[in-house]
Order: structure tokens, then C-alpha cells, then sequence
């Protein structure tokens, strides 16, 4: 996946907070990349509310 593509959230794997929960099935914009804990790579991806997070590439999903 690459920068300025869109994509959907398709899963959240971990626990997070109830605003990203809430960005579960919502289209946003690859911004850029996150070194996570050394073994992945998330992608930084900022919604249409310009509130922006980062997932794993098996969390999201490009869109058509």
C-alpha cells in the first residue's frame, strides 16, 4: 500500500480506544508510514474529520 491511496478499516486486532473502534468500516487517506515495535510497519491514515491514526496493513483495505 502506498502513500495518498484510500483505504477502509476493516478490523481493529487490538484493544484500543472507543474514537478508533469508531473508524471501523470508515474510508480514509495513507498518509505515511509508523515503525511500530521494530517487528511491523503501520500506516498513518487521516480521515475526512482530519483526525488521523495508524493500523496494520491486515486492518485496512484498499478501496476501489
Amino acid at each position: 500500500m502506498d502513500v495518498g491511496q484510500k483505504v477502509r478499516v476493516c478490523r481493529i486486532r487490538d484493544r484500543v480506544a472507543q474514537d478508533v473502534i469508531k473508524k471501523l468500516g470508515k474510508v480514509g487517506e495513507i498518509k505515511g508510514y509508523k515503525m511500530t515495535d521494530g517487528s511491523a510497519i503501520g500506516l498513518v491514515v487521516t480521515f475526512d474529520d482530519q483526525s488521523s491514526t495508524w493500523f496494520f496493513e491486515d486492518e485496512i483495505e484498499l478501496v476501489s
